[in-house]
C-alpha cells in the first residue's frame, strides 16, 4: 500500500448509507490544524464532494476511529440515521473488528488473551501515551481485553517477528499497541510504545483487516487487503505458518 495522496483513496464498500474505506497509514481522519491538508476527510471530499454533509463539522460522519499510524477498514456514515444505527451496533458490542500486525520477536503461544487494564499515562513527557495498571503515573486504568492469534513466524529486515491477528474485545485508546508492548512483543515500527527505539520501518505494522457491522438495514462486512505480504514489502520474510488467516476469519463470522 503506497502512502496516501489526495486522489488515491481506496473504497472497500459503498451503499446509499455507508462507505468503508481502506485508510492509509500515517494519515489523520480529520484535523483542525491549517497545515494538515491531507486527511481522510479531505480525500473523501475530493472523491465524493456531492456526499459531504453540511450539517457536520467535518463533512462526513466517522463511525469509529483508527490511529494516525494504523491503516485499514474504516466505516463512514453518509447521513444521521445511518450514523445512529452504526453507533447502536458499537454501543451494544455487536461489531466485530480484527487487526493484522507484525510484532517483534517470536510469540511462543499460538493463542492468548491479554487482560491488562489500561489507563492514561500522566508522567511528564508521556501524556500522549496510555499505560497498563501498575505502571508509574498510570491514571484511571479500566479493564481491557485483547485476543492474539499467531499466524506466521518469520523475520523483518533480518530480525525475528511474528504475524498475528489481534481482536480488541474492549475499545480503549491504543489498546492493541499497549497490550502487545506489555507482553514484550511491541508492534514493528511503533516508535511510541517501543520506548522510542523502533524507528527504522517505513510505517507501524498495524492494519484494521476485518470489519463487520450488522446495522438494521444492511450488513457491512469487509476485509481490507493484507499489506503484510512479501510481494508488498520484501523486508518481511515468513518462515513458518501456524494458522491460516482465512480459517480464523471464518471462525470470527
Amino acid at each position: 500500500m503506497e502512502p496516501g495522496t489526495i486522489d488515491n483513496l481506496s473504497i472497500l464498500y459503498q451503499s446509499s448509507d455507508f462507505i468503508v474505506v481502506n485508510k492509509h497509514w500515517d494519515l489523520r481522519i480529520d484535523s483542525k490544524m491549517w497545515y494538515e491538508t491531507l486527511t481522510l476527510q479531505s480525500q473523501l471530499k475530493h472523491r465524493f464532494p456531492e456526499l459531504a454533509d453540511p450539517d457536520t463539522y467535518y463533512g462526513f460522519r466517522f463511525c469509529h476511529q483508527l490511529d494516525f499510524s494504523t491503516s485499514g477498514a474504516l466505516c463512514v456514515a453518509l447521513n444521521k440515521a445511518a450514523a445512529g444505527s452504526a453507533y447502536k451496533c458499537f454501543k451494544e458490542r455487536l461489531v466485530t473488528k480484527a487487526y493484522l500486525a507484525l510484532v517483534r520477536g517470536h510469540v511462543s503461544q499460538s493463542r492468548m488473551t491479554i487482560r491488562y487494564a489500561i489507563g492514561k499515562n500522566t508522567t511528564e513527557g508521556k501524556t500522549h501515551m496510555m499505560c497498563i495498571d501498575g505502571t508509574e503515573g498510570c491514571e484511571n486504568p479500566k479493564p481491557c481485553q485483547s485476543e492474539l492469534i499467531v499466524l506466521e513466524h518469520g523475520s523483518y529486515s533480518g530480525e525475528p517477528v511474528t504475524k498475528v491477528l489481534l481482536q480488541p474485545l474492549t475499545g480503549r485508546t491504543h489498546q492493541l499497541r499497549v497490550h502487545c508492548s506489555a507482553i514484550g512483543h511491541p508492534i514493528v515500527g511503533d516508535f511510541t510504545y517501543s520506548h522510542r527505539q523502533d524507528s527504522n520501518p517505513y510505517r507501524m505494522m498495524l492494519h484494521a483487516y476485518y470489519l463487520r457491522i450488522p446495522t438494521g438495514k444492511e450488513l457491512i462486512e469487509v476485509c481490507a487487503p493484507d499489506p503484510f505480504v512479501t510481494a508488498m514489502d520484501s523486508n518481511w520474510v515468513p518462515q513458518h505458518v501456524t494458522q491460516q488467516l482465512e480459517d480464523i476469519i471464518q471462525e470470527l463470522k
